[in-house]
């Protein structure tokens, strides 16, 4: 798996078995392979301005950084190439067009290349049996979480903040019919690029919040931002760097230049842009629906970068009271390997011949099985 910041992969070796909600998943071993920062800076041009010619040669050589992952985290492991039954390969999203006139959406990491170089079936691709039946292709993940974090008394909402948010909500009990989930907005994608652009390309990252937590928040730049008509559209909803990249982040330092804001004050200010467009998708779309007592039991569940960063977690937590807001390690799940493990189960759906899409989730007219299985012989 690699996300929409493009920092680099994150690989799992998992055991798996059962389907649906009798799934058993044990990870066994993690690996997060960085990607230099000129690969970094490649593939995030290309998201928005590669040529054929660029994208066309990336997918072969994410292809190949994917296959190394695998292999190291197999070898980390203690295990052989023969000892796995399939890989499950998510690809690099470059670009995803959920309401164009041709809805479409491109994930790179050619598979071909993966199953070749490790002598193992690969499945990937798998946004496009979604988008196919009239879905958005995304979220995905939503199936892993009905069938791993459903509680009997407790309602719930998984919040991944990777690059862009987004949610699951389970409410007690919950049949898959029951899951809602949408993307919320920017997760870490505005705040990484911020502090990129202000640091001159010296951090790619706030690292632990600290330099938003020296700032003080602009309500009015915020109250612009929070103005982004995709805030405001109801579910089913995803999105990506197309509205939340470059041009966006440009405009936003402009603002915040003609505001005569300090730099600290830009980055706490982007950062609780993402708390704010959390919290607003709550109360839009999963809190009008719940009683006083469900809120009051409702957990908040954080995964993704953006559960690493203290400031943004008490910023989203003072936005969600009285919710209680753990991550993903509190609950004895690993938080950054979260991800990568679901993808590897959509891959064991995938070979069962089990639909894993949520159509309530991504819009499509049915269920159907994703992916596309490239087989090493």
């Amino acid at each position: 798996m690699s996300g929409t910041s493009a920092d680099g992969i994150d690989a799992v070796v998992a055991a798996i078995a059962g389907t649906g909600r009798q799934l058993r998943v044990r990870l066994i071993a993690h690996r997060h392979q960085a990607f230099s920062r000129p690969l970094q800076s490649r593939i995030l041009r290309a998201c928005l301005d590669g040529t054929v010619a660029e994208i066309c040669e990336l997918n072969f050589l994410l292809g190949e950084h994917f296959a190394r992952a695998a292999l190291d985290v197999i070898r980390q492991a203690g295990l052989k190439p023969r000892d796995i039954a399939a890989i499950g390969s998510h690809g690099q999203t470059v670009h995803h067009l959920p309401r164009a006139r041709t809805p479409s959406t491109l994930q790179i990491g050619e598979p071909a290349v993966i199953a070749e170089r490790t002598g193992i079936a690969t499945v990937a691709d798998f946004r496009v049996g979604d988008m196919a039946a009239g879905g958005q292709g995304a979220p995905l993940v939503p199936y892993v979480d009905w069938a791993l974090y459903t509680d009997n008394t407790q309602p719930r909402i998984l919040q991944n903040i990777g690059g862009i948010g987004n949610l699951t909500y389970l409410p007690p009990r919950a049949s898959l019919a029951d899951v809602v989930a949408f993307d919320t907005g920017p997760g870490n994608m505005v705040i990484d690029a911020v502090v990129a652009r202000l640091s001159s390309g010296r951090r790619s990252f706030d690292r632990d919040g600290r330099w938003a937590a020296r700032g003080a928040v602009s309500e009015k730049l915020l109250g612009e931002l929070m103005r982004h008509p995709f805030l405001r559209l109801a579910p089913p909803k995803t999105t990506g760097r197309e509205e939340f990249g470059a041009p966006f982040v440009r405009g936003l330092l402009e603002l915040a230049r003609r505001l005569k804001l300090k730099d600290e004050d830009i980055v706490a200010t982007a950062t609780v842009f993402t708390a704010a467009s959390i919290a607003e998708a709550y109360e839009r779309f999963i809190f009008r629906n719940l009683s006083k007592a469900a809120r009051s039991k409702l957990q908040v569940i954080l995964g993704g970068g953006g559960a690493k960063n203290p400031t943004l977690r008490r910023m989203l937590a003072e936005r969600v009271a009285p919710s209680f807001v753990l991550t993903q390690d509190d609950l004895g799940y690993s938080n950054s390997a979260k991800e990568a493990l679901a993808f590897a189960v959509l891959a064991h759906e995938t070979l069962q011949r089990r639909p894993s899409n949520v159509p309530s989730a991504t819009g499509a007219r049915r269920p159907v099985v994703l992916g596309k299985v490239v087989v090493a012989i």
